[in-house]
């Protein structure tokens, strides 16, 4: 087949829609499929070579405590047309397939089978742009997709608010070979301290600062504890950094971004990974990967982690926003080593259900079901078509 990945947002900057969609092109293509991703792009993307079609200069925009970056031109319709044209895709397929402006548009232009995906449970990805002229082509628009996939039923709850109709749920999916237990620690880590880990985008959402007060609570009575934070994000790290030393807190690490070949180093170096986003959380992709590393989790108890994480079995899940509530979950790991393994073995055993290998596989089952019902109603209808007689 000949597949389209199409993504709203800079494939070039690190993002759970933008590592979803690489994983599916690696394992497409590795099946024999031709893949090409449609995105904006900020740069060039090296491992993906030239299966990028870059279309739109990706612009920051802030909204509902992050920032996406999405192309914002209205002038996308001749690129979008041509690629089309040139390509003749058998799927296209759309990640959050109404977001302005480069998914909804090649909805409008694709004349083929068309899926989207949606990840996302909160905010409105296009879904009330410019009202009541969105709604209006949201409407029509919607009729043009054969084929609906939510990455979770939290994410199927929030989108069938505005798009009805059937949806399969394929979660997302993570390499468990390389998010594994036998990798090595990082050496600077190695010092006999316990490590608490979070990883994310330095945003609000994510709650890191009742994760920072709930450290400084612990710390007293656990001084020999570290607090590592990996993720990328400027402004509010300096916000954090200032409040760590205003606290006069110490051990706390602020690693910045790490690749995806850096970040398998730091599951490993961690006792325990924390995970305290206060909402507006379709999945855990950062639960799977602690959980295949065969680290026991503390995450908000939220839907989007509740599909992924069992309390009281690969971890623990504490109320959002209530850093008492964290403080007391991380005394009880970090105070219970057998606890911790015992969690630990238990995530690593669900984590297999998420492997990439079986999630893409599911998604290209689904393909092929969309593609036979399609062709089912195209037998149909030209079944009606009435035989024409000849006098």
């Amino acid at each position: 087949m000949k597949i389209a990945l199409v993504s709203p947002y800079d494939i070039a900057y690190p993002g759970g829609v933008a590592h979803h969609i690489a994983a599916l092109e690696r394992h497409f293509t590795r099946w024999g499929h031709d893949v090409r991703i449609i995105s904006p792009t900020s740069r060039q993307v090296n491992h993906l070579a030239d299966r990028v079609i870059p279309i739109g200069k990706p612009r920051p925009i802030p909204t509902g405590g992050t920032v996406i970056r999405v192309a914002t031109s209205l002038h996308l319709a001749p690129d979008i047309k041509a690629v089309m044209a040139r390509e003749q895709f058998d799927i296209v397929h759309l990640h959050e397939p109404f977001m302005p402006m480069l998914c909804s548009a090649v909805l409008r232009f694709s004349n083929t089978v068309n899926i989207g995906t949606f990840h996302a449970c909160g905010g409105k990805p296009g879904y009330n742009f410019a009202w009541p002229i969105g709604r209006i082509m949201l409407e029509r628009r919607q009729r043009k997709l054969h084929g609906k996939i939510a990455v979770s039923p939290v994410a199927q709850a929030f989108a069938q608010k505005y798009v009805h109709g059937p949806y399969a749920v394929i979660p997302n999916g993570i390499d468990v070979r390389h998010f594994t237990p036998e990798v090595p620690p990082l050496p600077e880590f190695r010092d006999g301290k316990l490590n608490i880990l979070f990883v994310g985008r330095l945003e609000g959402r994510k709650g890191l600062i009742y994760l920072l007060k709930a450290y400084r609570a612990i710390k007293r009575d656990l001084p020999a504890t570290r607090l590592i934070v990996v993720g990328p994000g400027n402004r509010l790290r300096k916000k954090y950094e200032r409040w760590v030393n205003r606290n006069r807190l110490e051990d706390v690490v602020f690693a910045g971004y790490a690749d995806y070949d850096e970040l398998p180093g730091y599951y490993a170096s961690a006792d325990v990974f924390c995970a305290p986003a206060t909402g507006r959380e379709s999945f855990g992709i950062v639960l799977v990967e602690a959980m295949a590393a065969g680290k026991p989790v503390i995450a908000s108890d939220i839907a989007g982690y509740r599909c992924v994480l069992d309390h009281g079995t690969q971890g623990l899940l504490v109320p959002p926003k209530d850093e008492r509530g964290l403080a007391q979950a991380l005394m009880t790991l970090l105070t219970n080593n057998g606890l911790r393994q015992q969690m630990g073995e238990r995530g690593r055993q669900k984590a297999q259900g998420f492997e990439w290998e079986r999630v893409a596989r599911r998604v290209l089952d689904y393909y092929v079901s969309v593609l036979s019902d399609r062709g089912k109603e195209d037998f149909a209808a030209a079944e009606t078509i009435p035989t024409p007689v000849f006098h």
